[in-house]
């Protein structure tokens, strides 16, 4: 059984059991945390949400956070000089998938 969830503006497809990295998420390392965004629940038949699934949940553990590697922006403008190096980190949540009731 799969579903697909979505969380922090993307989607996932999940099943029980599958380690994903989110959006950061306001939850603590062990942690339970639930989806109710739903989009479709797969197995058997799949059953595809209008925009979401009624009564469909996902719960995941929280196993910790982090910050993914450094992406480099190096903005430049020919001719005049400019130029301008950041570097960015994206904040994550990385969870355990228990279960998927739907």
């Amino acid at each position: 059984m799969y579903a697909i969830i979505a969380t922090g503006g993307k989607q996932y497809k999940v099943s029980e059991g599958d380690v994903i990295r989110v959006e950061k998420l306001p939850a603590a390392a062990g942690e339970t945390y639930t989806f109710d965004q739903v989009l479709a629940v797969g197995g058997d038949e799949l059953t595809i949400g209008c925009p979401t699934v009624e009564g469909a949940t996902v719960s995941a553990t929280v196993e910790g956070e982090g910050r993914g590697r450094k992406v480099i922006v190096y903005k430049y403008k020919r001719k005049t000089g400019y130029h301008k190096k950041n570097g960015h980190r994206q904040a994550y949540t990385q969870l355990k998938i228990e279960k998927i009731n739907a």
